[in-house]
């Protein structure tokens, strides 16, 4: 495959294109190329008609560009062009997320002040794993600062026998401290 520019209004939209488009869509992927680049060629049968991609070539028109990369999809007849339209729009549905990678790489982004909007997600969306995040972090420093500890209590007879366990228990890694009372 080789990507050849392309003027989008050259493209032609496939009039049977089942999947719909929000103004709000269009504006996110406007959003996206803006600031990450054009990284998505167009899918286009060989008479420029537009297989994969009308979303991006909405938002390459509303920013004005004249170029945008795309790739000609020869070799597929008319029926096998049909169904991979509707699979490669409905196969990306298909996908899921890791809620807690999710959490935080959104959390990351947060904290270096990145605009979180350029993500795609809704800003109830952001707010929610956002609150979450801090609610676990909270969560984790109480339990933090509460640090338990366990302690024993060891009678000796003499002092020797204080200083012999003390040795002893210190080169088993334990933390410990005497007592005299």
């Amino acid at each position: 495959m080789q990507i050849e520019m392309k003027n989008p209004a050259d493209l032609l939209a496939y009039e049977n294109n089942a999947r719909t488009h929000s103004d709000e869509q269009v504006e996110q992927i406007a959003n996206s190329i803006k600031n990450f680049g054009f990284n998505d060629p167009i899918e286009i049968a060989p008479d420029g008609t537009i297989i994969s991609g009308h979303a991006r070539a909405l938002a390459a028109l509303k920013l004005g560009l004249n170029e945008v990369p795309t790739v000609t999809l020869a070799g597929m007849d008319e029926n096998s062009r049909k169904a991979y339209i509707l699979a490669a729009n409905r196969t990306a549905l298909s996908a899921g997320w890791d809620v807690e990678l999710l959490k935080i790489e959104l959390g990351d982004l947060d904290d270096d002040e990145f605009d979180l909007s350029l993500t795609g997600f809704t800003d109830e969306e952001i707010g929610s794993y956002l609150t979450e995040i801090k609610e676990e972090k909270v969560r984790k420093d109480f339990s933090d600062a509460l640090e338990t500890r366990y302690l024993v209590e060891i009678n000796c007879i003499s002092e020797q026998e204080q200083e012999k366990m003390y040795t002893e228990l210190l080169k088993r890694g334990l933390e410990c401290r005497v007592l005299t009372l």
